[in-house]
Formats: structure tokens, C-alpha cells, sequence
């Protein structure tokens, strides 16, 4: 154990929850690979401690001037996370004193050690994890206590949408969150040339790219497009187990032959080029917070059809065009897909609040600020 007493750098910084960087997995890796270099720019240290694959010693390096420490875990899925954020807690107490910014709660209860070590622990609380459809009784149990542990012993919460922020006011106190949403890139003048590998054409699509499960309202909107020919393809992004998962299964099995499923694509510029130059981008989801996935397609300046909730209403606003269940989805693609001067609207009022809220620019100085008013006290 480091002695407090020995010099630090004034901002020092440690982020945890995530299975490292450069990104590979999701939102909460694009943040920090996002983060963490700028703050390092900026004069911070910053270590974010990375899940490898396998077994073996602790190791060390850099990346973009962030330091990173890799603790291999040889367990798959959700017990070797649970080893991985045990360790990295271990690794966090031996090391220098630090800031500590932990991304999600799903493991809350063991930074309770970082507590009672007298570490300052910012913590982002995603969204209202235990609540999915998709977990059994014993995870949304085990969900649920650890949100209360990171609400309770967390320095401070990050929400990520207002209404994550109001949800946060019933479990604390509201002087100790902060709403500060999701970022994204400027990509609506990026290059069409990988949809020609999809065979697509610009302007004769509509995407969907999400997680394909019951939430994210895959079966309406294929059920939806599919209730007649239209002329242009649905591109349904994602991994589809079509012989092991039931609604995968339902899902395939709905699709007209205008739908296209290219499987789960992780090319950045592909990714780019979807969103930007479809017809519209279709988003699902009926609960979360600000989903990276519908900022993402903002800065791409994508016509947005989403599921009608506060979530959504919120990122999108006056962009969006907001409908539930199959006969909402029918209804939006019967009208949408013959209204050009409308869709050029929807584009042009979601590069706008693209601009008013989610550049990363904006959404990064906002982080700095916190950390900034939080400095772990052995660190300023």
C-alpha cells in the first residue's frame, strides 16, 4: 500500500467498470476511450483498468498517455465481470491515491471497500439496470442492492438523462447527483462508400442497430415494416441466434425479404455511413436512459422513428417522431417513407440538437468540472 503521504499529481484519476480501453464493447468503453485521453491532455494521470482474456500476471502499459492496467480473468460472461471488478478494486487499493470514476453499478458493493478506505468514488448510474425485462428474480435482486449500495456510499451520482436524475432524487440526496448525458461524433458528412458492401443504396434504407431483445422492440418493427412491400430495405443490425434464442427466432421469422439482417457490424465507418445516409434510423428502446445509440444517430443527423417514452422524447425532442407497438410503427411507416420534405426536417432538427447538447466536446469539460469539485482529498 502507497503511503498518502507520498506525492501525487494534483488530478489523478481511476476508472473502473468497464472492460477497458480502446473500445471494443459499448457505450461505457467508447466514453472512457473518449475520456480518459482528453483528460490527459489536460494534465490529468488517468488509469483505466482493463478485462483481457485468459490467465497470468497483472501487466501494465500505456495508451494515448493513459495508463493501463490489464488483469486477465479466465471465466466467461457474467462471472468473470463479477472477478474482473473484484480485482480491479484490489488493484485500486494498492495503488496511489486517486479520483475514482466508476462506470455502472452492477458491482457497487465492492467499491464499498474504496469507501471505507476514505477514496472519493464518482459513480455513473447508467440507467435502471434491475428493471429489464430480460434479468431473472435472483439478478434483479442482486441489480437492485447494488444500485442502493452505489446511491447510499457513492460520493456523488452521475445520471445520464433528467429523468435517471429525478429517479436518483428518490434514493438520494439531489445536491448529490448531476445530470450529464452521453456524447457522440459530428458524422453527418461522412462517406457512403461501405454501404456498396451491404448493398445498399443511400437514401433506400432504414436501420435498426441495437441489442435484438424484447425491449428494444425488434419483433414490432420488423412485424411493422413487414405488413406490405415498401419499396426499401430494413437493415437490422446485430447478432441474431436464430436456432438458440426464441425471440431471435421470432424475430427472423417475421421479416419480409425487404428486411436484411447483415449480423452484428462493429466497422466505425460502416456504422457511420448507416446512419447517415438511410432514409431513417429506427429506435426501439423503451427504457434506458440517453442512449448512446439514438445520440449516435444524431450527430449523424439521421430522421429518427422512436418508441414513445420520456427517454427518448428527451434526446430526439421535436426531431423525432415517436410511436408504440406494431399498429404505431405501421402507421409511422405507411406516412414517413412517401414524406421527403418531412424526413429532410427530422434531419436537419436532429443535427440541430445534436449540437445543442451531445458534442463531446461540451459533454467531456462537464465531467472535468465534476472531478474537478470532487478531487480525492490526498490528491489536491
Amino acid at each position: 500500500m502507497v503511503s498518502n503521504s507520498d506525492p501525487l499529481p494534483a488530478k489523478r484519476l481511476s476508472i473502473i467498470g468497464t472492460r477497458g480501453v480502446p473500445a471494443a464493447h459499448g457505450g461505457f468503453e467508447t466514453f472512457a476511450a473518449r475520456l480518459a485521453p482528453w483528460l490527459v491532455g489536460r494534465g490529468w494521470h488517468v488509469t483505466v483498468y482493463c478485462q483481457l482474456d485468459g490467465h497470468g500476471a497483472v501487466t501494465e502499459d500505456d495508451w494515448q498517455g493513459v495508463h493501463r492496467v490489464n488483469i486477465p480473468v479466465d471465466r466467461p460472461g457474467a462471472a468473470g465481470t463479477i472477478e474482473f471488478d473484484w480485482r480491479t478494486v484490489t488493484e485500486v487499493l494498492r495503488r496511489p491515491r486517486s479520483t475514482v470514476l466508476t462506470l455502472g453499478y452492477n458491482t457497487a458493493s465492492f467499491t464499498l471497500r474504496l469507501t471505507a478506505a476514505g477514496f472519493t468514488n464518482i459513480v455513473n448510474m447508467d440507467g435502471m439496470e434491475w428493471k429489464r425485462a430480460k434479468w431473472k428474480a435472483h439478478q434483479r435482486a442482486w441489480l437492485w442492492l447494488n444500485e442502493r449500495a452505489a446511491a447510499r456510499y457513492g460520493t456523488h451520482l452521475i445520471a445520464d438523462h433528467p429523468e435517471i436524475e429525478r429517479y436518483l432524487h428518490s434514493i438520494a440526496r439531489p445536491a448529490k447527483t448531476t445530470m450529464i448525458p452521453y456524447g457522440a461524433d459530428d458524422v453527418s458528412d461522412c462517406d457512403p462508400a461501405p454501404l456498396a458492401a451491404l448493398g445498399m443504396a443511400p437514401g433506400r434504407f432504414l436501420s435498426v442497430i441495437a441489442r435484438p431483445e424484447p425491449e428494444n422492440s425488434f419483433l414490432e418493427i420488423v412485424q411493422a415494416f413487414s405488413a406490405r412491400q415498401r419499396g426499401v430495405n430494413l437493415l437490422v443490425l446485430g447478432k441474431f441466434d436464430r436456432e438458440g434464442n426464441p425471440y431471435h427466432r421470432a424475430v427472423v421469422d417475421a421479416a419480409s425479404p425487404e428486411v436484411i439482417f447483415p449480423g452484428a457490424i462493429y466497422d466505425a465507418a460502416t456504422v457511420a455511413a448507416i446512419r447517415a445516409h438511410g432514409a431513417f434510423y429506427v429506435h426501439g428502446h423503451q427504457v434506458g436512459g440517453t442512449n448512446p445509440s439514438l445520440v449516435e444517430a444524431l450527430g449523424a443527423g439521421a430522421a429518427v422513428i422512436a418508441h414513445d417514452n420520456p427517454y427518448n422524447r428527451w434526446v430526439a425532442q421535436e426531431g423525432g417522431r415517436y410511436f408504440a407497438g406494431e399498429a404505431g410503427f405501421t402507421a409511422a411507416f405507411d406516412r414517413l417513407l412517401d414524406a421527403p420534405a418531412e424526413q429532410a426536417a427530422m434531419r436537419a432538427a436532429a443535427r440541430a440538437r445534436y449540437h445543442e447538447r451531445f458534442e463531446w466536446e461540451r459533454v467531456l469539460a462537464e465531467y472535468e468540472t465534476l472531478l474537478l469539485s470532487h478531487l480525492s482529498p490526498a490528491a489536491q
